[in-house]
């Protein structure tokens, strides 16, 4: 375990050394001198500050997307641009090749399906996914291999009038996954890395039903410490695996959405097992069906609402009385905000991924970045839920804005109760840390300035499971 000295941190505003003495903080004061077999850490008055948590992310399909074509903004725009990538990694990788991309977004090229994608790319397989993660797109080479065209079938394959596969698979990760032979699930060490330069010491994965072989991976890349971060998973079973539980996830979609009593039935037959839930809401239909499902239900301490993406004043007030927690995302104002202002109806934009209207109400508010459908850098949430401006400078959702101290608060509760009191540093607590690279001022006028992404990024992860200064 580590030992080490971090000395002139700037914690609280005042100016401190810090020991730390295997998991735990041992001291806090001045002018303590270094032991023995202590490592030294000069933090030049560089803020410390709790390890950040991401409450909401995606580690495995973060792991696949890096190894992955970049086929929607910013690095692909348009048709041709689309079109010219899909056709040069044709080439470089031959005929027997999947090509498999990421962050598709209607803007570039409309709707795809297996024609369209046919007119970029026949003789390889393709198969795209949609930047929301549930839609993904094939071109025939794809359904041929995959069966679509001789009898292979689940639920979420779209057919058309005929009965022939359009290519478009809703909510079938685990299927693909099967039709494809279990291929090689990715390496989580560059995941791991990246959240620790961004200073993230912990992580709750929200992959819903994660089967044996992801639990195993992941498994295998924490002992290794290739994923330092401490790890609590929504979609882990009930028992049987090294991680932190946290409720049991359970996944909504408009188009299909379950009937009120069965909602109802579900929650319950998970609080049963004394384990809270958490219902993904990115829509105000699936939102309200979740609310009411509560209040069926009961609700069970820890029970939360992931996204609540669409949250109309009277939402929120229900919210607040069933005691519920949320787990948003801000950074998706920064990122997707400009196609929000032209695809959202106006009379939802005000109640986009809110924050401020969630405190005011009293409701226990975490945040995550829901990589790798949203940026990963926390630091960029952060910034969002301050400024609330889109990637081109448009505002959404003025009246949302949180401080920067509560914007970083979002990241700093603790992964059990996000939204609920931020960690602190003292004595005896997890040695958890992030030293930024400058004093809490000049990071807070960075968050409130807008200069996040050109100057700043979270300073060193100083410990989580291993000491990767």
């Amino acid at each position: 375990m580590g030992h080490f000295l971090i000395r002139d941190a700037e914690i609280g505003g005042a100016r401190v050394d810090l020991r730390i003495a295997g998991e735990r903080v041992a001291a806090l004061g001045s002018g303590l001198e270094p032991g023995p077999r202590e490592q030294v850490i000069e933090a030049a008055g560089g803020a410390l500050v709790p390890g950040l948590h991401d409450h909401h992310l995606h580690l495995l399909a973060w792991a696949a997307a890096l190894g992955s074509l970049r086929c929607g903004p910013p690095d692909v725009r348009d048709e041709a641009a689309l079109a010219a990538l899909l056709r040069d990694a044709a080439r470089s990788a031959g005929p027997k090749a999947w090509l498999r991309g990421v962050a598709y977004h209607e803007s570039v090229a409309g709707e795809l399906e297996r024609s369209r994608l046919d007119a970029f790319v026949a003789e390889a397989p393709v198969r795209i996914q949609h930047r929301g993660g549930a839609l993904w797109m094939l071109n025939s080479e794809a359904c041929r291999r995959l069966g679509l065209d001789s009898g292979a079938d689940a639920p979420g394959v779209e057919r058309d009038a005929a009965g022939v596969a359009t290519g478009r698979l809703f909510r079938l990760d685990a299927w693909l996954r099967e039709r494809l032979g279990r291929e090689a699930l990715p390496d989580l060490a560059p995941v791991g890395a990246a959240l620790a330069r961004y200073g993230v010491t912990g992580v709750t994965d929200a992959t819903p039903a994660l089967e044996r072989p992801a639990l195993d991976a992941l498994a295998g890349a924490a002992a290794s410490a290739a994923l330092p971060q401490r790890l609590v998973l929504l979609g882990a079973p009930a028992a049987g695996v090294s991680f932190g539980i946290g409720p049991h996830k359970l996944l909504l979609d408009e188009h299909a959405l379950p009937p009120l009593d069965e909602l109802a039935e579900r929650i319950a037959a998970v609080h049963r097992g004394a384990r809270p839930v958490a219902v993904h809401c990115v829509t105000r239909a699936e939102l309200v069906l979740a609310l009411a499902a509560f209040d069926a239900a009961g609700v069970l301490a820890g029970d939360r609402v992931e996204h609540a993406s669409v949250a109309p004043p009277e939402l929120v007030e229900w919210i607040a009385r069933l005691q519920l927690a949320v787990v948003t995302q801000p950074g998706f104002v920064r990122s997707r905000g400009d196609d929000y202002l032209r695809e959202v109806a106006a009379q939802d934009r005000p109640w986009l991924y809110r924050c401020a209207g969630f405190t005011a109400a009293g409701i226990a508010l975490g945040a995550g970045t829901d990589a790798p459908f949203g940026e990963p850098d926390p630091w960029l949430a952060m910034q969002a839920a301050v400024d609330r401006k889109s990637a081109a400078g448009a505002t959404l959702g003025a009246g949302e804005s949180l401080s920067p101290e509560r914007a970083l608060a979002l990241f700093t509760t603790p992964a059990e109760a996000p939204g609920g009191a931020p960690r602190r540093i003292t004595a005896g607590a997890l040695a958890d840390l992030c030293l930024l690279d400058r004093p809490w001022a000049r990071a807070r006028d960075a968050l409130t300035s807008g200069a996040v992404a050109a100057t700043f990024r979270a300073g060193r992860l100083i410990y989580a499971r291993a000491p990767l200064v």
